[in-house]
C-alpha cells in the first residue's frame, strides 16, 4: 500500500516486549520501568497485526524490543508470522547475549535473518554503553547464531556511532566485513529518549566512517542504508544516516509497539491504536496509520525527537 507520497509501504518493525536485559544507554534509563505483563500485546494478538499489515501489503516483519528474546514463547510466534502467506522475510534484532539458547530455535521457526547490536569490541567501552553487558556475550551469541545455520551473509552487525566513546572502534567492527563476510553497519545516534538531552559531540556524522576507512567504495544502496566495499573483502559496510541526510523520501516502514499502538513515524508524537481490532476494522486502522505517514522527522542540530517514547518502548 503506498502512503499520501507515493511511497509503498512494506515493511513492519512489530516489538514483542519493551522489557531488555541491557540498559543501553542511548535507548533506556538505568531505572527504567516496564510495561505490566498485561499491558503486552499477546501472540495470538501480535499475529494478529502481522496478518492484517501483510494483507496491506507488508512483505518484511522485524521483531523487536528491548530485547525480543526476553518475551516467553517467541519462537512460536517466528513460526506462525512466517507461515504467513505474502510474508517475504521475516527478521529479528537482537543484542545477542540469549542467542546461544535461542538461535537453534529461531532458525527452525523460520527465521531469515538476524540484527545483532555490536557497538564495540572493547569490554570497557561495551560495559559503559549497555551498563549491564559483557562484549564476550554478543560474540558467543554471534557464534551461535553461525552454528544454528545463520551464514555472515544472513547476520547484520548494527553500531551506533557515539563520539568519545566507540568512534575509534570503527576499523575494528569494520573488520568483521572484511575478514567474516558480515555486514556491519554504522547508525547516526539520533536525539531521542535518554539520548535527547545529549551533548553534540556525542554525535558523530557516518561520514566518519568513510574517513576512518578510505579505501572503501560505494556498492549499492540496501532500503535507506548505504552500502560500501573494497577490494577483497567479504561483507560490506552500510551507512544509516537519519540525522546527517534524511532518508524519509524512501522510509518504506511503519512501527508498531509492544501494547499495540501503531506509529507511521518513529520520531512523530502521532500513535493509532490497533489493540481490540480485528478482521477489516484492523486493516482499515493500519491503512489509516499509513495515510498518515508524515513526509519526514523535523529532528535537527538542535530539535530532539518528537517521540514521547524511548527506543525500547517503541522497538529499536
Amino acid at each position: 500500500m503506498q502512503d499520501t507520497l507515493g511511497r509503498n509501504i512494506r515493511y513492519l518493525r512489530l516489538s514483542v516486549t519493551d522489557r531488555c536485559n541491557y540498559r543501553c544507554r542511548y535507548c533506556m534509563a538505568e531505572d527504567a520501568a516496564f510495561l505490566p505483563e498485561e499491558a503486552l500485546l499477546s501472540l495470538e494478538e501480535l499475529e494478529g497485526i502481522a496478518r492484517a499489515a501483510v494483507a496491506c501489503g507488508v512483505e518484511k516483519i522485524r521483531l523487536t524490543g528491548g530485547e525480543p528474546l526476553m518475551r516467553p514463547g517467541l519462537p512460536e510466534l517466528c513460526r506462525r508470522l512466517r507461515a504467513l502467506p505474502g510474508l517475504r522475510e521475516l527478521v529479528l534484532t537482537t543484542n545477542g547475549s540469549l542467542l546461544p539458547v535461542y538461535a537453534g530455535a529461531l532458525r527452525a521457526a523460520g527465521v531469515d535473518r538476524l540484527n545483532i547490536s555490536l557497538d564495540t569490541l572493547e569490554e570497557e567501552s561495551f560495559g559503559w554503553i549497555t551498563r549491564t553487558g559483557r562484549v564476550e556475550q554478543a560474540l558467543a551469541g554471534l557464534k551461535a547464531a553461525r552454528e544454528a545455520g545463520f551464514s555472515p551473509d544472513k547476520i547484520k552487525l548494527n553500531a551506533v556511532l557515539l563520539g568519545g566513546v566507540n568512534h575509534r572502534q570503527i576499523p575494528a567492527l569494520a573488520a568483521l566485513a572484511r575478514e567474516e563476510g558480515y555486514s556491519v553497519r554504522f547508525i547516526e545516534l539520533m536525539p531521542i529518549g535518554e539520548a535527547s538531552g545529549w551533548p553534540k559531540e556525542r554525535f558523530v556524522p557516518a561520514q566518519a566512517v568513510l574517513k576512518a576507512l578510505p579505501e572503501l567504495r560505494p556498492a549499492g544502496n540496501e532500503g535507506v542504508t548505504e552500502l560500501f566495499s573494497a577490494p577483497g573483502w567479504k561483507g560490506t559496510v552500510g551507512l544509516i544516516h537519519p540525522m546527517s541526510h534524511r532518508f524519509c523520501s524512501d522510509c518504506d516502514r511503519i512501527r508498531v509497539t509492544a501494547d499495540g499502538m501503531l506509529k507511521p513515524c518513529l520520531h512523530s508524537a502521532a500513535e493509532l491504536p490497533l489493540r481490540g481490532l480485528s478482521g477489516e476494522a484492523l486493516e482499515q486502522a493500519i491503512r489509516a496509520g499509513i495515510r498518515a505517514k508524515p513526509e519526514g522527522h523535523r529532528m535537527d542540530g538542535c530539535r530532539p525527537s518528537e517521540s514521547a517514547r524511548g527506543m525500547n518502548k517503541i522497538g529499536g
